[in-house]
């Protein structure tokens, strides 16, 4: 990932709010992706053990844009994608509600857990960059989705999940309805997936290190003070 590899201008800020350094994070993902929750919780794990703040802009990711608007069911859906049996299913549902538990997260899969359309989320997402709490909304859709059980395609859920995020209830479901950020929603995905991004998350430390996958935080610390090295070196 080239050093100019910067995104269309985004503004969301997690930096910590001591006088700790802030590391800017870049990270493309999809709220279906159970990995994107899992890499940031490492990640979270990491900035503080590493004692640093960080800037972070989400960016959007469609694992599945074909997907219907009505959905589909878990299982059904990961074995006509990947072929996976009803064993590893349960299997792999277990391991990610194994890690989420010792992460802080809750999964709570279930035979009725369903995949669903995730551009409307996106777009609540860009909208929510303007207002300063994309953050707080994506933690609000992960939860939405992996922990309540909600269809985050629903305009009315999206609206009452974007209220929880602190952002106006009204507001949100102009945006949804008008559709007058799809456009800048689908330039942002093209952007990533034009410098090669085909799987998620994946983060862009400082604009140049592209880390691909939940890579666990003991790497994702590791990344970090790679940074604050150089930056030292270079002041």
């Amino acid at each position: 990932m080239p050093a100019d590899s910067t995104a269309p201008d985004q503004t969301n800020s997690q930096a910590d709010p001591t006088d700790a350094p802030t590391v800017q994070i870049d990270i493309v993902s999809d709220v279906m992706c159970p990995w994107c929750i899992v890499g940031y919780k490492q990640l979270e794990q990491a900035l503080g053990s590493v004692g640093v703040g960080a800037y972070i802009r989400w960016h959007p990711f469609e694992l599945n844009p074909q997907m219907p608007a009505e959905g589909q069911n878990m299982a059904e859906h990961l074995a006509e994608k990947y072929g996976s049996t009803p064993a590893q299913s349960v299997e792999n549902r277990k391991r990610l509600s194994d890690m989420g538990r010792d992460l802080g997260f809750t999964f709570n899969f279930s035979d009725e857990t369903r995949m669903q359309n995730t551009f409307a989320a996106h777009q609540l997402l860009t909208w929510a960059q303007s207002k300063g709490l994309q953050h707080p909304l994506k933690m609000a859709l992960f939860d939405a989705h992996f922990t309540q059980g909600r269809n985050v395609n629903d305009t009315d859920v999206l609206a009452d999940v974007a209220a929880t995020a602190g952002l106006d209830r009204a507001e949100a479901l102009e945006v949804l309805n008008s559709g007058s950020l799809a456009e800048p929603t689908r330039e942002a995905q093209e952007f990533w997936t034009s410098r090669g991004i085909s799987g998620v998350p994946s983060m862009v430390f400082e604009g140049k290190y592209l880390v691909t996958g939940a890579q666990g935080a003991d790497n994702y610390a590791q990344m970090l003070r790679k940074v604050l090295e150089e930056r030292d070196a270079a002041a």
